[in-house]
């Protein structure tokens, strides 16, 4: 009745990928001084889930399971977009960094909140069968 949930694996999706996203902002704003840096970037969650979403079949959650592709193990690739530098060439930008980093915490609030939303969902259809 509730083999695949797919909701649940992408809320983790969701919330890995701002995981990572707020990784990359905070690593560009550590080196936001440094000589020679280039900002970074991560592709946008729905262009990377719809390609790389987990597909059917046997699926394992380690490394060590039999005959299961290991589950949840999105790669969300890095890229240096194109943007202009300063005389240092350092193409950070602290406030558009500081902006992308409410925008991470605003994905990750919504992944939570379709977790835990379906989590009610869920103990809701359990309760009434």
């Amino acid at each position: 009745m509730f083999s695949d949930l797919n909701v649940f694996k992408m809320a983790y999706a969701m919330a890995t990928h701002a995981g990572k996203r707020q990784s990359v902002v905070s690593q560009n704003m550590a080196n936001a001084d440094t000589p020679g840096y280039q900002a970074r970037e991560i592709e946008p969650f729905a262009s990377t889930y719809l390609q790389e979403r987990p597909r059917a079949g046997m699926q394992s959650t380690r490394a060590g399971h039999l005959n299961g592709l290991q589950s949840g193990q999105m790669q969300w690739a890095e890229y240096t977009p194109n943007l202009p530098s300063d005389p240092n060439n350092n193409s950070v930008s602290v406030e558009e960094e500081m902006l992308k980093g409410v925008e991470v915490k605003r994905q990750h609030d919504r992944a939570l909140a379709i977790y835990k939303s379906s989590m009610k969902l869920l103990r809701a259809s359990i309760n009434a069968s």
